[in-house]
C-alpha cells in the first residue's frame, strides 16, 4: 500500500523513515525529496517534476513530455499514474517516468543572480531576504540537498544490486532443472559486473563525502575517475528488451512465479515484482545526468568542487547519450513494426528485415525509367532502404505498397530546375536517385523548394546514420524483430479512457479524475534524461498520416 514504492531509487530510505523518527540536525530535516513533495502537493502548494524518460502517447487525456522537461504535479495520489501540466497541456503521466526536484522551495533565478553579486552589507541582506521570503533555505543548504540524495539514492541502489544478484540470481543457479545458464544471462545480463562496480564507486563517493557539511563535499572527481567503468551499462540496457521477452515467458508458467516470488520473500525484498528491480539499472544512469545538473546549479563557481561536477556532468551526460540513442532505435521498432501492418499488399521481407529507423517520410512525384510515367506516391525513407506507397483513390486513410528502393546502392543527384536529360523533360525542385551499376533511375519531384531541400538533409542523414552505426556496431537481434512483428498482430488493449478537456479540469479536480489508464507504458528499455538531446521525428512523421491512425 506505500504509494512511493515505485520512486526510482527511494524506496528502502522511505521503509526506514517509517520505522524511525525525523532525524532533526540543525536546521537540516533529512526527509526524502519525495516524501516533502507529496506533503506540499496535498497541501496545494505548486510542486515541480522533471522527466527521467521521454513519454510518447497517442492518447490525448496523457501528458506526453520529453526527457528533462519540467511538469507541474496537480495530483499524485494514485501511486502509478500523476496528473501534471507542462504549459497549457495536462494529463495522466506515469510517476516512474519522472524525478521529483529535491528543491521544491527554490528560490527565483533572480534571487540566485543578486546573492552572487551582493555585497555583505545589511542593506543587501535585507533586500535579498525580501526576494527569499521566509524559511527558504539558502544555496548552501540546497547544494547539502542534491549531495544528500545522491548518496542517500546510492546506498539504496546498492541494496537493491545485492538483493538482485543474492536473492534471486544465487537462487536460480541452484534450480539447473528450471534455469540454464544463457536464460540467467539473458534474464540478468551483466548486473553482477554492474554491482561489483557500483561498490567501488560508491566507496569513493563516501571517502569524499563530508559527513559533517555536505555542502562541501567533493564528488564531481568520482564520476570521472570512473566515466569509462559506466559504459558497462550500455551492454545491460541493449539486452533488457530481451529480458523482458525471457521473463514475460516465463512469468506465464506457474511454477516460475512461485519461484520469483519465494526469492523475494526469502531474502525479505520489498514488494516489487522482478522484472521492477530489473529496471533498477536502467533507471539509474539516466539520473545521474539529472543529478549532476542539479548540483552544479547550485555549486558556486569558486567550489573546489565546481570544475570536477561541470566535467562530470558532460562525462555522463556522454555515456548516457550513446545508451539512449540505443534505446531510441530499440523502442522503434515496434512502432515500425505497427507502420507496416497498417500497408495493404506490403510484400517482400519485412522493413525490420534491415531498418530500424525511419528518418523521413512525405509525399513525391515519382518517375522511374523505361516508362516515365508521372506517380504520385508516399515515401517512407528508412535506414538503408526507402519504402513508397499509393493512397486509395476514395479512401485516402489508407496506403497500398507499391515497392522500395535499396539506398545501400543508389546515388542522390541534385538536379537544377530545368531540362533533365535522362527522361527528357522539363522538371523542377526535381532529384534523382541513380543505382550505381546504372540500371535503374528514379526521379523525384517535390511542391517547393523547400521540401526538396529537406529531402536532400534527409538523404544524407540515411547515410550517416548507416555509418555510424557500423561504427558502434549497433544490430537489431533475430529475437528483437520477432517480437515486434508479434506485437504489431495483436490487437491494441481495449478501453482507453476518455480525454479531459480544460473547461471541466478543476470541476474533476474536486470531484472524480477521468478514469486511469489501464497500465503503465512498457518500459523496456530506458529513456535517457538528457534535457537538450536531438528530438526523435519517428512520431512527427508517422504521426500525421492518418493510416497510422486507425
Amino acid at each position: 500500500s506505500n504509494p512511493l514504492r515505485f520512486y526510482p531509487g527511494m524506496t528502502s530510505h522511505f521503509q526506514s523513515l517509517l520505522q524511525s523518527q525525523l532525524e532533526v540536525d540543525c536546521n537540516v530535516i533529512t526527509v526524502p525529496p519525495v516524501v516533502v513533495s507529496l506533503q506540499l502537493i496535498s497541501d496545494g502548494s505548486v510542486v515541480y517534476a522533471e522527466g527521467l524518460w521521454d513519454h510518447v502517447t497517442m492518447d490525448d487525456q496523457e501528458l506526453g513530455f520529453k526527457a528533462g522537461d519540467v511538469i507541474e504535479v496537480v495530483d499524485a495520489t494514485n501511486k502509478e499514474w500523476w496528473w501534471g501540466r507542462i504549459m497549457d497541456s495536462e494529463g495522466w503521466f506515469p510517476a516512474s517516468f519522472v524525478r521529483l526536484r529535491v528543491n521544491q522551495d527554490e528560490p527565483m533565478d533572480e534571487y540566485l543572480a543578486h546573492l552572487e553579486e551582493a555585497q555583505a552589507g545589511e542593506e543587501d541582506r535585507a533586500s535579498l531576504g525580501l526576494l527569499l521570503g521566509p524559511g527558504l533555505p539558502c544555496k548552501e543548504q540546497m547544494r547539502t540537498n542534491v549531495i544528500n540524495e545522491i548518496m542517500s539514492t546510492e546506498r539504496d541502489y546498492i541494496k537493491h544490486l545485492k538483493d538482485i544478484c543474492e536473492g534471486y540470481i544465487k537462487q536460480c543457479r541452484k534450480r539447473t532443472d528450471m534455469f540454464t545458464e544463457e536464460q540467467l544471462r539473458t534474464i540478468f545480463g551483466n548486473i553482477e559486473e554492474i554491482y561489483r562496480f557500483q561498490r567501488k564507486f560508491l566507496k569513493g563517493l563516501e571517502q569524499k563525502f563530508n559527513k559533517e557539511q555536505p555542502h562541501l563535499s567533493e564528488i564531481g572527481c568520482c564520476f570521472l575517475e570512473h566515466q569509462t567503468d559506466f559504459q558497462i551499462y550500455s551492454e545491460y540496457c541493449n539486452n533488457h528488451p530481451n529480458a523482458c521477452i525471457q521473463l514475460s515467458k516465463l512469468m506465464k508458467v506457474n511454477k516460475y512465479v512461485f519461484f520469483f516470488e519465494a526469492c523475494r520473500l526469502l531474502q525479505k525484498m520489498i514488494d516489487i515484482s522482478l522484472d521492477g528491480f530489473l529496471l533498477t539499472p536502467v533507471q539509474k544512469i539516466c539520473k545521474y545526468p539529472l543529478q549532476l545538473a542539479e548540483l552544479l546549479k547550485y555549486t558556486n563557481p569558486q567550489h573546489r568542487d565546481y570544475k570536477d561536477v561541470e566535467a562530470a556532468l558532460n562525462a555522463m551526460k556522454n555515456v548516457a547519450r550513446l545508451i539512449n540513442e540505443r534505446k531510441r532505435r530499440l523502442e522503434n521498432i515496434d512502432k515500425i513494426a505497427q507502420w507496416q501492418s497498417s500497408i495493404e499488399d506490403f510484400e517482400g521481407e519485412d522493413v525490420l528485415s534491415r531498418s530500424s529507423e525511419l528518418i523521413f517520410s512525405g509525399e513525391l512525384t515519382k518517375l522511374s525509367l523505361p516508362q516515365a510515367k508521372s506517380q504520385q506516391r508516399m515515401f517512407f525513407l528508412f535506414d538503408h532502404q526507402m519504402v513508397y506507397c499509393k493512397k486509395d483513390l476514395l479512401r485516402r486513410d489508407m496506403l497500398y505498397y507499391k515497392g522500395r528502393i535499396d539506398m545501400d546502392h543508389m546515388e542522390v543527384i541534385d538536379l537544377e530546375d530545368g531540362k533533365e536529360k535522362d527522361f527528357n523533360i522539363s522538371v523542377k525542385n526535381a532529384l534523382k536517385l541513380r543505382s550505381l551499376a546504372g540500371d535503374e533511375v528514379h526521379l523525384l519531384c517535390a511542391k517547393k523548394p523547400e521540401q526538396k531541400e529537406r529531402w536532400l538533409r534527409a538523404f544524407t542523414d540515411e547515410r550517416r546514420q548507416v555509418q555510424q552505426d557500423r561504427e558502434t556496431g549497433f544490430t537489431l537481434t533475430e529475437v528483437q524483430k520477432k517480437q515486434a512483428m508479434l506485437n504489431a498482430g495483436k490487437s491494441h488493449p481495449a478501453g482507453k479512457p476518455k480525454a479531459v478537456s480544460r473547461p471541466y479540469y478543476d470541476f474533476l479536480l474536486r470531484q472524480k479524475h477521468p478514469s486511469l489508464p489501464t497500465a503503465l507504458p512498457q518500459q523496456q528499455v530506458f529513456m535517457l534524461a538528457e534535457p537538450k538531446r536531438k528530438t526523435s521525428t519517428f512520431w512527427h512523421n508517422i504521426g500525421r498520416l492518418t493510416p497510422f491512425k486507425k
